[in-house]
């Protein structure tokens, strides 16, 4: 079966407006029953030499149930990255969220909810190989190192848990059903000739996962979603071609800083020599002097 490449903003945006698959997606990340979801769309405008975008970072307000049985509020934040000077737009982002709080059912004001972040990256960090990857917090007593198994509003408001998607290590091990669900960001399965498409088996997923291939092959008839990956294609193209000569510009810049320091080198090695010189000139003056004296001295005994 052939599907729309979820890696593009586009398909990933059709994808996740979908309430069904996006409770399916998240509630199999997080590893937690998710019982209601609303989607809080954000939109940043930006402006390329050759286009204008819209950046999507996809926010979610959910209602959850604990492994433990409790139910609370989070947000949950989905942002995807392709460089990895993505991640100070990740930090202002986050920054922003924190700043604002989310409204809670019931509740007149925003509140400080908890945040849980999930990134999907399409590239490969330096050091860690697991293409899902979860950072969760724990409380421990600093003084015995034991686990704290409560939870504060105030510590649960200032820090938060995180999942990384490196979706270039998605292949077809998949070990976990997360590992499963996430097969069909797997870039491995590009249509040949066509970076747009997968071709995926449908039968390799479980039935519950098979709504969401089904979801995605039907956005690859809508010509919209066409059109747009091709934008993307352009955007990306043109980011790349800024990334290349912004660092030619800063491999200008270090040559030259490089030559700066040489020329400093140089003049701080020429100013040491002419202290040098200037200390055998006063040597050679004092030791002048000091014969005239002597002169004096035996001019004055005759």
């Amino acid at each position: 079966m052939r599907i729309a490449n979820p890696i593009y903003d586009v398909v990933f945006k059709y994808l996740m407006q979908n309430n069904e698959i996006a409770i399916l997606i998240l509630s199999t990340i997080l590893e937690e029953e998710i019982l209601s979801l609303e989607l809080l769309p954000q939109e940043t405008a930006m402006a390329l030499e050759k286009h204008t975008f819209t950046v999507y970072q996809l926010d979610f307000a959910a209602r959850i149930r604990t492994a433990g049985g409790k139910e609370r509020h989070v947000v949950i934040e989905i942002q995807k990255a392709k460089f990895a000077a993505d991640i100070m737009r990740f930090r202002r982002y986050l920054g922003e969220q924190y700043k604002k709080g989310f409204p809670v059912a019931g509740e007149k004001a925003p509140q400080a909810t908890p945040i849980i972040s999930i990134y999907f990256l399409g590239y490969r960090l330096d050091h860690v190989d697991a293409p899902v990857i979860k950072v969760l917090r724990r409380y421990y007593d600093a003084a015995t190192g034991e686990e704290i198994p409560t939870r504060e509003e105030f510590i649960e408001s200032l820090t938060h848990d995180s999942f990384v998607i490196q979706i270039p290590q998605l292949g077809p091990e998949r070990r976990t059903t997360t590992e499963k669900l996430l097969a069909i960001f797997d870039q491995h399965r590009k249509a040949e000739g066509d970076g747009h498409i997968l071709d995926v088996d449908e039968n390799a997923y479980p039935e519950e996962y098979r709504k969401v291939v089904r979801w995605l092959n039907g956005a690859v008839s809508e010509p919209d979603i066409r059109r747009t990956m091709e934008v993307e294609d352009e955007i990306l193209a043109e980011l790349e071609d800024m990334e290349r000569r912004i660092a030619g510009k800063d491999k200008v810049i270090e040559e030259k800083d490089r030559a700066l320091e040489e020329n400093a080198k140089t003049l701080e090695e020429n100013a040491k020599a002419l202290e040098e010189k200037d200390q055998v000139i006063g040597e050679k003056d004092r030791e002048l002097a000091e014969k005239d004296r002597l002169i004096a001295e035996l001019r004055g005994s005759r």
